[in-house]
Protein backbone atom coordinates (compact mmCIF):
# COMPACT_ATOMS: atom_id res chain seq x y z
CA UNK A 1 0.00 0.00 0.00
CA UNK A 2 1.12 3.66 -0.84
CA UNK A 3 0.48 6.35 1.55
CA UNK A 4 -0.48 9.64 0.24
CA UNK A 5 -3.05 12.33 1.45
CA UNK A 6 -2.86 14.73 -1.04
CA UNK A 7 -2.62 14.53 -4.93
CA UNK A 8 0.65 15.85 -5.63
CA UNK A 9 2.07 13.50 -2.89
CA UNK A 10 -0.18 10.56 -4.38
CA UNK A 11 1.43 11.70 -8.11
CA UNK A 12 4.78 10.61 -6.45
CA UNK A 13 4.26 8.08 -4.66
CA UNK A 14 3.01 6.00 -7.58
CA UNK A 15 5.91 7.24 -9.88
CA UNK A 16 8.69 6.31 -7.21
CA UNK A 17 7.01 2.66 -7.15
CA UNK A 18 6.48 2.62 -10.39
CA UNK A 19 9.55 4.08 -12.64
CA UNK A 20 13.13 4.34 -11.87
CA UNK A 21 13.71 6.93 -14.86
CA UNK A 22 12.07 8.88 -17.31
CA UNK A 23 13.13 10.88 -19.99
CA UNK A 24 10.15 13.29 -19.80
CA UNK A 25 7.49 14.04 -17.13
CA UNK A 26 4.52 15.88 -17.54
CA UNK A 27 3.68 18.45 -14.73
CA UNK A 28 -0.19 19.70 -14.87
CA UNK A 29 -2.06 21.85 -12.76
CA UNK A 30 -4.30 20.70 -10.25
CA UNK A 31 -7.54 21.96 -12.13
CA UNK A 32 -9.82 19.10 -13.83
CA UNK A 33 -9.50 20.28 -17.97
CA UNK A 34 -5.31 20.55 -17.06
CA UNK A 35 -5.60 17.29 -15.49
CA UNK A 36 -7.65 15.68 -18.11
CA UNK A 37 -5.43 17.03 -20.92
CA UNK A 38 -2.69 16.00 -18.73
CA UNK A 39 -3.28 12.33 -18.10
CA UNK A 40 -3.88 11.77 -21.96
CA UNK A 41 -0.19 13.51 -22.77
CA UNK A 42 1.53 11.12 -20.29
CA UNK A 43 -0.08 8.34 -21.23
CA UNK A 44 0.45 8.67 -25.02
CA UNK A 45 3.74 9.20 -23.80
CA UNK A 46 4.59 6.57 -21.54
CA UNK A 47 5.60 9.50 -18.92
CA UNK A 48 4.76 10.33 -15.71
CA UNK A 49 2.24 12.83 -14.86
CA UNK A 50 2.82 15.11 -11.45
CA UNK A 51 1.21 17.62 -10.18
CA UNK A 52 2.86 21.36 -8.16
CA UNK A 53 3.98 20.19 -4.97
CA UNK A 54 6.85 20.11 -2.19
CA UNK A 55 7.87 16.42 -3.71
CA UNK A 56 7.83 17.47 -6.79
CA UNK A 57 10.75 18.89 -8.32
CA UNK A 58 13.07 16.07 -6.69
CA UNK A 59 11.08 13.16 -8.03
CA UNK A 60 12.09 14.96 -11.40
CA UNK A 61 15.56 14.71 -10.50
CA UNK A 62 15.39 11.45 -9.17
CA UNK A 63 13.74 10.44 -12.51
CA UNK A 64 16.42 11.93 -14.38
CA UNK A 65 14.45 13.62 -16.59
CA UNK A 66 15.82 15.84 -19.67
CA UNK A 67 12.32 17.94 -20.43
CA UNK A 68 9.47 18.69 -18.76
CA UNK A 69 6.07 19.22 -20.15
CA UNK A 70 3.45 21.67 -18.97
CA UNK A 71 -0.30 21.77 -18.96
CA UNK A 72 -1.75 24.93 -17.53
CA UNK A 73 -0.33 28.48 -16.36
CA UNK A 74 0.05 27.21 -12.75
CA UNK A 75 1.95 24.24 -14.23
CA UNK A 76 4.07 26.60 -16.07
CA UNK A 77 4.42 29.01 -12.75
CA UNK A 78 5.42 26.29 -10.26
CA UNK A 79 8.38 24.49 -13.09
CA UNK A 80 9.82 28.25 -13.42
CA UNK A 81 9.73 28.33 -9.43
CA UNK A 82 11.26 25.18 -8.36
CA UNK A 83 13.41 24.06 -11.16
CA UNK A 84 15.88 26.44 -11.38
CA UNK A 85 19.25 24.52 -9.98
CA UNK A 86 21.95 23.44 -11.95
CA UNK A 87 21.30 20.37 -14.19
CA UNK A 88 17.14 20.58 -14.16
CA UNK A 89 15.36 19.87 -17.35
CA UNK A 90 13.84 21.93 -19.98
CA UNK A 91 10.53 23.29 -19.08
CA UNK A 92 8.18 24.10 -22.37
CA UNK A 93 4.46 23.83 -22.64
CA UNK A 94 3.12 20.00 -23.59
CA UNK A 95 1.58 19.68 -27.05
CA UNK A 96 -1.58 17.55 -28.30
CA UNK A 97 -1.73 13.84 -26.97
CA UNK A 98 -1.08 10.63 -28.78
CA UNK A 99 -3.04 8.28 -29.11
CA UNK A 100 -2.79 6.15 -25.78
CA UNK A 101 -1.55 2.73 -26.29
CA UNK A 102 -3.60 -0.64 -25.14
CA UNK A 103 -3.83 -1.17 -21.27
CA UNK A 104 -0.24 -2.33 -20.30
CA UNK A 105 0.26 -5.99 -19.43
CA UNK A 106 -0.81 -8.28 -15.59
CA UNK A 107 2.88 -7.47 -13.95
CA UNK A 108 1.37 -5.18 -11.69
CA UNK A 109 -1.84 -3.41 -10.67
CA UNK A 110 -2.71 -0.26 -9.12
CA UNK A 111 -5.83 0.23 -7.06
CA UNK A 112 -7.51 3.06 -6.68
CA UNK A 113 -10.89 4.22 -5.31
CA UNK A 114 -11.63 6.75 -7.86
CA UNK A 115 -11.76 9.89 -6.12
CA UNK A 116 -10.40 13.02 -7.97
CA UNK A 117 -7.44 13.71 -6.13
CA UNK A 118 -6.13 10.19 -7.29
CA UNK A 119 -6.34 11.19 -11.39
CA UNK A 120 -2.70 12.15 -11.87
CA UNK A 121 -1.52 9.01 -9.90
CA UNK A 122 -3.70 6.71 -12.10
CA UNK A 123 -2.74 8.17 -15.08
CA UNK A 124 1.71 8.01 -14.13
CA UNK A 125 0.39 3.75 -13.58
CA UNK A 126 -1.08 3.84 -16.53
CA UNK A 127 1.72 5.38 -18.41
CA UNK A 128 4.29 3.31 -16.79
CA UNK A 129 2.35 -0.15 -17.97
CA UNK A 130 0.13 -0.80 -14.61
CA UNK A 131 -3.24 -1.79 -15.44
CA UNK A 132 -5.71 0.82 -13.20
CA UNK A 133 -8.80 -0.99 -11.07
CA UNK A 134 -11.25 1.39 -9.39
CA UNK A 135 -12.14 -0.12 -5.71
CA UNK A 136 -14.15 2.02 -4.27
CA UNK A 137 -14.65 0.56 -1.02
CA UNK A 138 -10.70 0.20 -0.66
CA UNK A 139 -11.70 -3.79 -0.09
CA UNK A 140 -11.02 -5.44 -3.52
CA UNK A 141 -12.98 -8.20 -2.03
CA UNK A 142 -15.93 -6.13 -2.63
CA UNK A 143 -16.78 -6.36 -6.10
CA UNK A 144 -17.31 -8.92 -7.93
CA UNK A 145 -15.80 -6.95 -11.44
CA UNK A 146 -12.74 -5.89 -9.44
CA UNK A 147 -12.47 -9.94 -7.99
CA UNK A 148 -12.96 -11.35 -11.67
CA UNK A 149 -9.66 -8.85 -12.70
CA UNK A 150 -7.70 -9.43 -10.43
CA UNK A 151 -7.86 -13.29 -11.22
CA UNK A 152 -7.78 -12.48 -15.17
CA UNK A 153 -4.87 -11.03 -14.46
CA UNK A 154 -2.96 -12.72 -12.13
CA UNK A 155 -0.55 -9.92 -11.10
CA UNK A 156 2.78 -10.25 -9.58
CA UNK A 157 2.51 -7.13 -7.90
CA UNK A 158 -0.60 -5.13 -6.52
CA UNK A 159 -0.77 -1.68 -5.20
CA UNK A 160 -3.90 0.36 -3.01
CA UNK A 161 -3.45 4.02 -3.18
CA UNK A 162 -4.75 5.99 -0.38
CA UNK A 163 -5.43 5.44 3.12
CA UNK A 164 -9.12 3.84 1.98
CA UNK A 165 -7.15 0.70 1.83
CA UNK A 166 -6.27 -1.50 4.80
CA UNK A 167 -2.54 -1.62 6.36
CA UNK A 168 -0.25 -3.72 4.39
CA UNK A 169 -0.65 -7.08 5.69
CA UNK A 170 -4.26 -6.71 6.07
CA UNK A 171 -3.91 -5.07 2.15
CA UNK A 172 -1.97 -8.19 1.20
CA UNK A 173 -4.36 -11.09 2.65
CA UNK A 174 -7.41 -9.54 0.89
CA UNK A 175 -5.92 -9.05 -2.52
CA UNK A 176 -4.85 -12.81 -2.05
CA UNK A 177 -8.03 -13.99 -1.65
CA UNK A 178 -9.60 -11.40 -4.51
CA UNK A 179 -6.88 -13.13 -7.13
CA UNK A 180 -8.39 -16.48 -6.26
CA UNK A 181 -11.44 -15.35 -8.33
CA UNK A 182 -13.70 -17.22 -6.30
CA UNK A 183 -17.10 -15.59 -5.92
CA UNK A 184 -20.10 -15.91 -3.31
CA UNK A 185 -23.36 -15.85 -3.82
CA UNK A 186 -24.47 -12.56 -5.29
CA UNK A 187 -21.01 -11.48 -6.23
CA UNK A 188 -17.71 -10.60 -4.91
CA UNK A 189 -16.19 -12.04 -1.51
CA UNK A 190 -17.77 -10.26 1.09
CA UNK A 191 -21.24 -11.93 1.65
CA UNK A 192 -23.47 -8.95 3.14
CA UNK A 193 -21.62 -5.98 1.27
CA UNK A 194 -24.51 -4.10 0.15
CA UNK A 195 -26.69 -6.90 0.08
CA UNK A 196 -29.10 -9.00 2.66
CA UNK A 197 -29.08 -12.69 3.14
CA UNK A 198 -32.94 -14.19 3.45
CA UNK A 199 -32.62 -17.58 4.35
CA UNK A 200 -34.69 -20.78 4.73
CA UNK A 201 -34.36 -22.45 8.81
CA UNK A 202 -34.39 -25.79 9.61
CA UNK A 203 -33.43 -29.36 9.28
CA UNK A 204 -32.86 -31.87 5.74
CA UNK A 205 -35.93 -33.94 6.43
CA UNK A 206 -37.24 -32.72 9.36
CA UNK A 207 -40.98 -30.34 8.47
CA UNK A 208 -41.03 -29.66 12.52
CA UNK A 209 -37.99 -27.75 12.70
CA UNK A 210 -38.55 -25.02 10.20
CA UNK A 211 -39.27 -24.48 6.62
CA UNK A 212 -36.49 -26.47 5.09
CA UNK A 213 -37.20 -29.43 6.15
CA UNK A 214 -40.55 -29.28 4.24
CA UNK A 215 -39.93 -30.15 0.79
CA UNK A 216 -36.63 -31.90 -0.73
CA UNK A 217 -33.64 -30.80 -1.66
CA UNK A 218 -34.59 -28.97 -5.11
CA UNK A 219 -38.23 -27.93 -4.04
CA UNK A 220 -36.22 -25.94 -0.50
CA UNK A 221 -33.26 -24.46 -3.28
CA UNK A 222 -36.44 -23.35 -5.54
CA UNK A 223 -38.76 -21.55 -2.48
CA UNK A 224 -35.33 -20.08 -1.18
CA UNK A 225 -35.16 -17.78 -4.36
CA UNK A 226 -38.80 -17.26 -4.11
CA UNK A 227 -38.57 -16.14 -0.96
CA UNK A 228 -35.37 -13.91 -1.44
CA UNK A 229 -37.15 -12.41 -4.56
CA UNK A 230 -39.61 -11.05 -2.30
CA UNK A 231 -36.82 -8.48 -0.77
CA UNK A 232 -35.58 -7.39 -3.78
CA UNK A 233 -36.76 -3.84 -4.79
CA UNK A 234 -37.32 -2.83 -1.02
CA UNK A 235 -34.25 -1.48 -0.81
CA UNK A 236 -30.56 -0.60 -2.37
CA UNK A 237 -29.76 -4.30 -0.70
CA UNK A 238 -30.38 -7.48 -3.68
CA UNK A 239 -31.09 -9.88 -1.54
CA UNK A 240 -29.42 -13.27 -1.58
CA UNK A 241 -31.39 -16.81 -1.12
CA UNK A 242 -29.41 -18.89 1.75
CA UNK A 243 -29.86 -21.98 3.58
CA UNK A 244 -29.70 -22.08 7.31
CA UNK A 245 -28.82 -25.71 8.37
CA UNK A 246 -29.66 -26.58 12.13
CA UNK A 247 -26.29 -28.96 11.63
CA UNK A 248 -26.55 -30.55 15.34
CA UNK A 249 -29.70 -30.72 16.77
CA UNK A 250 -30.75 -30.02 20.23
CA UNK A 251 -32.33 -33.23 22.04
CA UNK A 252 -34.72 -33.74 24.86
CA UNK A 253 -32.27 -36.66 26.27
CA UNK A 254 -28.55 -37.49 26.71
CA UNK A 255 -27.87 -39.36 23.95
CA UNK A 256 -25.10 -42.02 23.58
CA UNK A 257 -22.96 -39.28 24.36
CA UNK A 258 -24.38 -37.90 26.82
CA UNK A 259 -24.52 -33.60 25.66
CA UNK A 260 -28.48 -33.74 24.51
CA UNK A 261 -27.32 -32.62 21.11
CA UNK A 262 -28.13 -34.64 17.88
CA UNK A 263 -25.28 -34.73 15.21
CA UNK A 264 -25.80 -34.77 11.55
CA UNK A 265 -23.24 -36.75 9.68
CA UNK A 266 -21.41 -34.08 7.06
CA UNK A 267 -21.75 -36.95 4.53
CA UNK A 268 -25.32 -36.46 4.84
CA UNK A 269 -25.25 -32.72 4.53
CA UNK A 270 -22.72 -32.32 1.47
CA UNK A 271 -25.25 -32.84 -1.22
CA UNK A 272 -27.42 -30.28 0.73
CA UNK A 273 -24.20 -27.73 0.75
CA UNK A 274 -22.51 -28.24 -2.31
CA UNK A 275 -26.32 -28.14 -4.37
CA UNK A 276 -27.23 -25.21 -2.93
CA UNK A 277 -23.44 -23.92 -3.93
CA UNK A 278 -24.20 -24.63 -7.25
CA UNK A 279 -27.60 -23.05 -7.60
CA UNK A 280 -26.10 -19.72 -6.07
CA UNK A 281 -27.61 -19.97 -2.64
CA UNK A 282 -25.56 -19.10 0.41
CA UNK A 283 -25.42 -21.66 3.39
CA UNK A 284 -24.93 -21.28 7.27
CA UNK A 285 -24.60 -24.01 9.45
CA UNK A 286 -26.38 -23.71 12.83
CA UNK A 287 -24.75 -25.26 15.82
CA UNK A 288 -27.18 -26.32 18.93
CA UNK A 289 -24.36 -28.43 21.22
CA UNK A 290 -26.43 -28.77 24.03
CA UNK A 291 -23.86 -29.78 27.14
CA UNK A 292 -21.18 -30.43 24.86
CA UNK A 293 -19.37 -26.64 23.39
CA UNK A 294 -19.49 -24.52 20.15
CA UNK A 295 -15.93 -25.24 19.07
CA UNK A 296 -15.75 -28.65 19.42
CA UNK A 297 -18.88 -29.08 17.42
CA UNK A 298 -17.99 -26.99 14.87
CA UNK A 299 -14.74 -28.57 14.33
CA UNK A 300 -16.99 -31.89 13.11
CA UNK A 301 -17.82 -29.30 10.36
CA UNK A 302 -14.98 -28.44 9.50
CA UNK A 303 -14.49 -30.19 5.69
CA UNK A 304 -18.10 -28.03 4.89
CA UNK A 305 -16.81 -24.61 6.15
CA UNK A 306 -14.38 -24.95 3.87
CA UNK A 307 -16.67 -24.39 1.18
CA UNK A 308 -15.80 -21.01 0.12
CA UNK A 309 -19.89 -20.15 0.35
CA UNK A 310 -20.37 -21.41 3.69
CA UNK A 311 -20.87 -19.69 7.12
CA UNK A 312 -21.23 -20.81 10.73
CA UNK A 313 -23.91 -19.77 13.63
CA UNK A 314 -24.18 -20.25 16.91
CA UNK A 315 -27.47 -20.64 19.06
CA UNK A 316 -26.32 -20.48 22.78
CA UNK A 317 -30.49 -21.06 23.45
CA UNK A 318 -29.23 -24.42 23.31
CA UNK A 319 -26.22 -24.21 25.00
CA UNK A 320 -26.12 -25.75 28.32
CA UNK A 321 -24.51 -26.29 31.42
CA UNK A 322 -23.73 -29.12 32.85
CA UNK A 323 -26.80 -29.44 35.07
CA UNK A 324 -29.16 -27.93 32.51
CA UNK A 325 -32.08 -29.36 30.10
CA UNK A 326 -33.47 -28.02 27.17
CA UNK A 327 -37.05 -26.48 27.66
CA UNK A 328 -36.37 -26.32 31.27
CA UNK A 329 -33.71 -23.56 30.97
CA UNK A 330 -32.44 -21.52 28.39
CA UNK A 331 -28.28 -21.83 27.62
CA UNK A 332 -26.29 -18.99 27.59
CA UNK A 333 -22.68 -18.99 25.79
CA UNK A 334 -19.81 -16.52 27.08
CA UNK A 335 -17.42 -14.18 24.94
CA UNK A 336 -14.51 -16.02 25.57
CA UNK A 337 -16.26 -19.42 24.02
CA UNK A 338 -17.52 -17.00 20.98
CA UNK A 339 -13.94 -15.61 20.56
CA UNK A 340 -12.69 -18.99 20.50
CA UNK A 341 -14.84 -20.59 17.86
CA UNK A 342 -14.40 -17.43 15.58
CA UNK A 343 -10.34 -17.60 16.02
CA UNK A 344 -10.85 -21.01 14.66
CA UNK A 345 -12.83 -19.93 12.19
CA UNK A 346 -10.96 -16.91 10.98
CA UNK A 347 -8.16 -19.02 10.62
CA UNK A 348 -9.39 -21.43 8.59
CA UNK A 349 -10.60 -18.68 6.18
CA UNK A 350 -6.43 -17.65 6.11
CA UNK A 351 -5.63 -21.32 5.70
CA UNK A 352 -7.66 -21.85 2.48
CA UNK A 353 -7.62 -18.09 0.93
CA UNK A 354 -11.39 -18.03 1.43
CA UNK A 355 -14.22 -15.13 1.16
CA UNK A 356 -14.68 -13.74 4.40
CA UNK A 357 -17.51 -15.86 6.32
CA UNK A 358 -20.91 -14.96 7.99
CA UNK A 359 -20.56 -15.74 11.82
CA UNK A 360 -23.99 -15.15 13.29
CA UNK A 361 -24.93 -15.48 16.96
CA UNK A 362 -28.38 -16.31 17.57
CA UNK A 363 -29.94 -14.43 20.64
CA UNK A 364 -33.36 -13.23 21.83
CA UNK A 365 -32.21 -12.37 25.57
CA UNK A 366 -29.51 -10.19 26.49
CA UNK A 367 -28.38 -13.27 29.14
CA UNK A 368 -28.11 -15.35 26.19
CA UNK A 369 -24.42 -13.86 25.14
CA UNK A 370 -22.59 -12.99 28.40
CA UNK A 371 -20.37 -10.01 27.91
CA UNK A 372 -21.17 -9.52 24.56
CA UNK A 373 -19.37 -6.29 24.23
CA UNK A 374 -16.40 -8.64 24.74
CA UNK A 375 -16.82 -10.34 21.58
CA UNK A 376 -14.40 -9.84 18.71
CA UNK A 377 -15.60 -8.26 15.53
CA UNK A 378 -12.38 -7.03 14.46
CA UNK A 379 -11.21 -10.23 12.21
CA UNK A 380 -11.38 -9.45 8.68
CA UNK A 381 -12.71 -13.04 8.01
CA UNK A 382 -15.14 -13.23 9.36
CA UNK A 383 -18.74 -10.55 9.44
CA UNK A 384 -20.60 -11.05 12.91
CA UNK A 385 -23.98 -10.74 12.75
CA UNK A 386 -26.25 -10.84 15.71
CA UNK A 387 -29.75 -12.67 15.04
CA UNK A 388 -32.41 -11.61 16.99
CA UNK A 389 -34.96 -14.45 16.72
CA UNK A 390 -37.49 -14.55 19.30
CA UNK A 391 -41.52 -14.33 18.25
CA UNK A 392 -44.57 -12.78 19.50
CA UNK A 393 -46.37 -9.75 18.61
CA UNK A 394 -45.09 -7.11 16.14
CA UNK A 395 -44.94 -4.74 19.80
CA UNK A 396 -42.20 -7.76 21.50
CA UNK A 397 -40.53 -8.43 18.75
CA UNK A 398 -39.40 -4.62 17.97
CA UNK A 399 -38.70 -4.45 21.54
CA UNK A 400 -36.77 -7.18 22.15
CA UNK A 401 -34.71 -5.91 18.55
CA UNK A 402 -34.63 -2.60 20.04
CA UNK A 403 -32.97 -3.77 23.52
CA UNK A 404 -30.49 -6.02 21.60
CA UNK A 405 -29.01 -3.55 19.22
CA UNK A 406 -28.61 -0.93 21.70
CA UNK A 407 -25.38 -2.54 22.85
CA UNK A 408 -22.27 -4.75 21.60
CA UNK A 409 -19.28 -3.71 20.07
CA UNK A 410 -18.86 -2.27 16.91
CA UNK A 411 -19.20 -3.76 13.87
CA UNK A 412 -21.65 -6.03 14.67
CA UNK A 413 -24.67 -6.27 11.49
CA UNK A 414 -28.00 -7.55 12.59
CA UNK A 415 -30.50 -10.02 11.80
CA UNK A 416 -34.12 -11.11 12.10
CA UNK A 417 -36.36 -13.98 12.13
CA UNK A 418 -39.07 -14.64 10.68
CA UNK A 419 -41.68 -17.46 12.31
CA UNK A 420 -44.67 -18.37 9.95
CA UNK A 421 -46.84 -19.72 13.06
CA UNK A 422 -45.52 -18.05 16.25
CA UNK A 423 -45.62 -14.53 15.19
CA UNK A 424 -48.72 -12.77 15.31
CA UNK A 425 -49.24 -11.65 12.38
CA UNK A 426 -45.50 -12.25 10.30
CA UNK A 427 -43.68 -9.67 9.33
CA UNK A 428 -44.07 -9.05 5.60
CA UNK A 429 -40.91 -8.12 3.93
CA UNK A 430 -41.26 -4.82 3.56
CA UNK A 431 -42.16 -4.56 7.06
CA UNK A 432 -38.80 -6.35 8.00
CA UNK A 433 -36.64 -4.19 5.78
CA UNK A 434 -38.42 -1.71 7.90
CA UNK A 435 -37.21 -2.25 10.99
CA UNK A 436 -34.58 0.17 12.53
CA UNK A 437 -31.71 -1.39 11.90
CA UNK A 438 -32.31 -2.92 8.94
CA UNK A 439 -31.41 -6.41 9.37
CA UNK A 440 -29.03 -7.73 6.88
CA UNK A 441 -29.42 -11.65 7.61
CA UNK A 442 -33.27 -12.85 7.42
CA UNK A 443 -34.43 -16.16 7.93
CA UNK A 444 -37.55 -17.69 8.29
CA UNK A 445 -38.78 -21.03 10.52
Amino acid sequence: MLEAATAPEAAVAVSAHLLSSSPSVVVAADEPAALGRGAAVAVGLGVPLLLPGAATAQEVRRLGAEEVLTVGPAAATWAEQALTERGDPDVEEAGDPRPAPAEGGAGTVVLVTGAPWEAAAAATARAAGAQVLTVPSGDPRADGAVVEALHTAAPQHVVGLGPAFAAQDVFASRVEVAVTGVQLPGGGQLPLAGRRLVALYGHPGAASLGLLGEQPLEATLERARELASRYDGLDERPAVPTLEIITTVASGSPGPDGDYSNEADPAELEPWVDAAGEAGVAVVLDLQPGRSDFLTQAKLYESLLRRPHVGLALDPEWRLAPDQVHLRQIGSVGAQEVNAVGDWLAGLVREESLPQKVFLLHQFRSSMVRDRDLVDTTRDELVTVVHADGHGTPGMKKTTYGVLTAGGPPGLEWGWKNFLDEDRPTFTPAETVAVDPSPVFVSYQ
